[in-house]
């Protein structure tokens, strides 16, 4: 080979590693993450979890949830986060940016866990073509109020706000099967003990499961809309560790549940919800497994749920105390990349 030629390759060589490296340093300044997954059941199934949450330190929660189904599971999970526009920072409190929701247009699955959002109608429209399109949705929590648009709104998605009248409940209610009724355990200081009812025993998103326990309290439900299917109900407890014992005056109600929801595409699409979901919610095993026994039934691979799934924890898990003014500060999505 002359040397004109090997210059040439040479050159190449330097342009490809000059491109790479470009491609590196732009992926560090994305306000969102990728975990591309490795060969496990979930290989060629990409899931887009939103953290738009600012008490329960979903901005936590949700990237570790991502992790184990990408790393224990194979799903390809890119998470978004609600960002300061000004710092990148991640910011739960800033309630109209949620940059990346493309991402949506080719998800598999939607994993939400917003509270009082009120999104510019470009980033509403993302949510909200999704969850017209028949693919599945999953809700942790506080997405039962997962909107909350100002009454003077001339926002198209103003409709879908946690109280409206029409369609009544917002998108909650309609979507995910209720809205915002009120704390039906008392608030940091009754526990959730999350029981399987026969009836639910041989559905794959409870398999390997016998109880769940969170520190969240038990939301008030008053009727489920629509095709809903309890899977978990939770029994308030008198204190706030799994030993506490059951507030007797308080009769279990469903934590957990299945719904099916057809949107303008006339497709319907298959809807996973729990009011759980506090930060230390996923320190709890059964809770770990519900969440990604749901993502497979979710993706239709319920066949595929094994027997008892491994959830074991990636890395750190330690997120501050819930609150609207307790998020730790100073992170960035680069953060939460996996080294």
């Amino acid at each position: 080979m002359n040397r004109i030629a090997l210059a040439v390759i040479a050159c190449a060589a330097v342009a490809a590693a000059g491109l790479a490296a470009g491609s590196t340093a732009a992926a560090e300044k994305d306000p969102w993450v990728v975990y591309e997954g490795g060969d496990g059941p979930g290989k060629g199934k990409h899931v887009v979890l939103l953290a738009g949450d600012d008490e329960y330190r979903s901005e936590e929660l949700i990237p570790q949830l991502a992790k184990i189904a990408a790393v224990r599971h194979g799903f390809r999970c890119t998470v978004i986060w609600a960002i300061d526009p000004q710092t990148g920072e991640l910011a739960p409190a800033v309630k109209d940016n949620m940059p990346g929701l493309e991402a949506l247009e080719k998800a598999d699955l939607m994993v939400m866990f917003l509270r009082f959002r009120a999104l510019p109608d470009d980033q509403m429209k993302r949510i909200m073509d999704y969850t017209n399109s028949g693919r599945p949705i999953m809700a942790l929590r506080t997405s039962t109020h997962a909107f909350n648009y100002p009454g003077k709104s001339d926002s198209p998605y103003a409709k879908y706000t946690f109280n409206s009248k029409d369609p009544k409940g917002g998108y909650g209610r309609q979507v995910l099967g209720e809205t915002w009724a009120g704390h039906y355990g008392k608030h940091n200081s009754e526990s959730t003990l999350g029981l399987i009812p026969d009836a639910a025993k041989d559905h794959p998103i409870v398999r390997g499961i016998d109880k769940v326990w969170g520190p969240s309290d038990v939301y008030t439900i008053t009727t489920l809309e629509g095709e809903c299917t309890p899977l978990v109900m939770g029994q308030p407890l008198a204190g706030m560790t799994p030993d506490s014992p059951p507030n007797n005056d308080k009769k279990p109600v469903p934590v957990a549940w299945t719904k099916t929801f057809t949107g303008t595409s006339g497709k319907a699409s298959r809807v996973f919800t729990t009011t759980m979901g506090h930060g230390h919610d996923l320190k709890d095993e059964g809770f770990r497994r519900l969440l990604i026994n749901a993502i497979y039934w979710c993706v239709g691979m319920e066949d595929k749920v094994p027997a008892k799934a491994n959830v074991d924890l990636v890395g750190e898990y330690d997120p501050n105390a819930i609150g609207t003014k307790t998020a730790k500060k100073g992170l960035k999505p680069e953060d939460f990349r996996l080294p």
